[in-house]
């Protein structure tokens, strides 16, 4: 019998890691790691290492990173936790730094490890801009990850730059080339319509309005499909592009029949076939408050 390939997963106690771990836990010989043993509701997750890999000083963790294939790296800062409170997105900078000193700790430990493969997860956030500016107000169809990733917040700009770090650590300029996957997670979690009835129907207020509820459509991304795109993403062989640099970004979405960004590149290069759209998912919810006859905001996607 083949031995299991040997995955890190950082941020394992984490939200979207906890929708990995069941299956993980049985495909991979997982070795977990995060600053805490506990989840967001305080229960402990079993065999989690407690390490810093924001840390300047790799050397201490370092030993994680030996004899493993794979690294998946969910590890986030959120000023929340830092800070302990909310931040201004202006003075939101020094936070998403540090995080980005975390990424390339995770590209530069798993370099001198000797692992073959880094899966990032980078954020539909990299190239949110386009979405803010463009695709709700009709200029812009399809953001594609070919396109620049351009943020107008500090965290996607933060999630950009994971993307930007990953590709010197890719081209073999250093001595070896690094394989590296990068996920724009877009929106891993429940989209029922309760979340946004009753809210205002304009997304300027700031609240998860109906108009809210029309991109989450767009973005939905369900667990057995980020299961699945994680998986590929760790198992596809061959990740080269046309130059022979094995550096992918893709999208993490499920086939959602309102998507604004492409899942060409995950489809083309990974086999990528998700089997959930939240058109159908959710579609009682949708006629409720979309388009039946009392409903208050018209169909199709936001701005539509």
């Amino acid at each position: 019998m083949l031995s299991k390939p040997t995955v890190l997963l950082t941020g394992a106690a984490g939200y979207v890691a906890s929708q990995l771990l069941v299956e993980f836990r049985d495909r991979y010989d997982l070795r977990l790691v995060d600053v805490s043993h506990r989840d967001r509701n305080g229960d402990l997750v079993e065999g989690v290492i407690v390490a810093d890999l924001a840390d300047p000083d790799r050397s201490l963790y370092s030993e994680l990173f030996d004899s493993v294939d794979a690294v998946i790296h969910f590890g986030y800062q959120s000023p929340a936790r830092i800070t302990g409170g909310d931040v201004p997105p202006i003075e939101r900078f020094d936070i998403e730094f540090s995080n980005v000193q975390m990424a390339n700790n995770i590209y530069r430990s798993a370099y001198d490890a000797g692992v073959k493969r880094v899966v990032m997860a980078s954020s539909n956030h990299a190239a949110d801009w386009y979405e803010h500016a463009l695709v709700h107000d009709r200029q812009m169809e399809m953001v594609s990850p070919a396109m620049v990733p351009v943020s107008d917040n500090f965290y996607g700009w933060a999630k950009a730059s994971y993307e930007f770090l990953g590709y010197p650590y890719a081209s073999g300029v250093f001595g070896r080339k690094l394989e590296v996957v990068q996920i724009r997670i877009g929106a891993p979690r429940d989209v029922s319509g309760s979340r946004y009835e009753g809210q205002s129907t304009g997304r300027e207020s700031g609240g998860p309005g109906l108009q809210e509820f029309k991109r989450d459509l767009g973005a939905h991304l369900s667990e057995r499909d980020l299961r699945q795109l994680v998986r590929k993403s760790v198992d596809t062989p061959d990740i080269e592009n046309q130059h022979g640099v094995p550096w992918l970004v893709v999208y993490g979405i499920s086939g959602n029949t309102r998507a604004f960004w492409s899942l060409e590149s995950a489809r083309r290069v990974l086999g990528y076939e998700p089997e959930d759209d939240s058109e159908v998912k959710y579609a009682d919810d949708i006629h409720r408050l979309l388009t039946s006859q009392d409903a208050s905001i018209g169909g199709g996607r936001v701005g539509g």
